[in-house]
């Protein structure tokens, strides 16, 4: 399929995901340096930046793998306690597994690559609490259709996969309960062009059907170019620019900004 940018959604609702004065040192380096940071419904954040600008560690903290020294973070769900941070290790754990997805960029993060494709994602469906066999097994084969993984692989576990079958195995995964939070870390770095092509063709795809909202993380401005309806400039551990995808590609205002674009063209 031909990739092409979606439309930018219209965004009139509250924030899903909120993150106030993030700041995370490891030892005398600081990642994040008080970072604030809003996500609306159905809206896609691209989040750019060099390596070591922040926007990794920015990513596992949404997904609650890490604490930070100081800051809030809160989902605008029901039943869902104020602080985030401030949760214990278990109910981080099921909060992550019944409204947040992600795929790493490096899927040994995500799958146990021994066991079976449908396994995978099956023991998304075994921490929620489900255990009915019938169930795990068309769950998880919905998820893997929905992801466009080859049905007759199902049972293949992940080391036997390429790359692009072993991050679509991810995205089963991560959408198997359908989060209402999906995250994307470098999801098509290492995979050939066509791979790209189809892995982001899907995503879009489901996204346009499931209106899950979206932060993607990646080097990549070509890949946040085609997915992303806001984008977020990280330098140093800050946010130095964000605003529309077309605004800040067009015309950037910060000058690392800027020098990230034309290094791009």
């Amino acid at each position: 399929m031909t990739l092409h940018r979606l439309a930018p959604r219209i965004v009139t609702a509250n924030p899903l995901l909120t993150l106030s004065g993030v700041t995370r040192r490891f030892g005398t380096l600081t990642a994040l340096d008080e970072v604030s940071v809003e996500v609306f419904p159905g809206e896609v954040l691209g989040i750019v930046g060099e390596s070591g600008s922040g926007k990794s560690t920015l990513l596992r903290l949404m997904n609650l793998e890490d604490a930070p020294d100081a800051g809030v973070y809160s989902l605008n769900l029901p039943q869902t306690p104020g602080n985030l941070f401030a949760l214990d290790r278990f109910d981080r754990r099921m909060l992550c597994a019944l409204h947040i997805g992600i795929v790493y960029q490096n899927p040994h993060l995500g799958l146990r690559m021994g066991h079976s494709s449908s396994g995978n994602v099956a023991e998304r469906l075994l921490i929620a609490g489900e255990r009915r066999f019938s169930v795990l097994r068309g769950k998880g084969q919905q998820a893997l259709e929905a992801s466009e993984f080859p049905l007759e692989r199902m049972d293949s576990p992940p080391s036997e996969l390429s790359g692009g079958m072993q991050q679509r195995v991810q995205l089963a995964k991560a959408i198997a309960l359908e989060p209402a939070l999906l995250l994307l870390d470098e999801p098509t770095t290492g995979l050939d062009v066509s791979v790209q092509a189809a892995v982001l063709d899907t995503l879009k795809g489901l996204q346009r059907d499931r209106r899950i909202t979206i932060v993607i993380v990646s080097h990549d401005l070509g890949v946040i170019r085609v997915m992303a309806d806001r984008v977020m400039v990280m330098r140093h551990g800050r946010v130095v620019e964000q605003g529309l995808s077309d605004q800040v590609f067009q015309d950037p205002q910060h000058p690392y900004s800027q020098q990230l674009v034309q290094a791009k063209l």
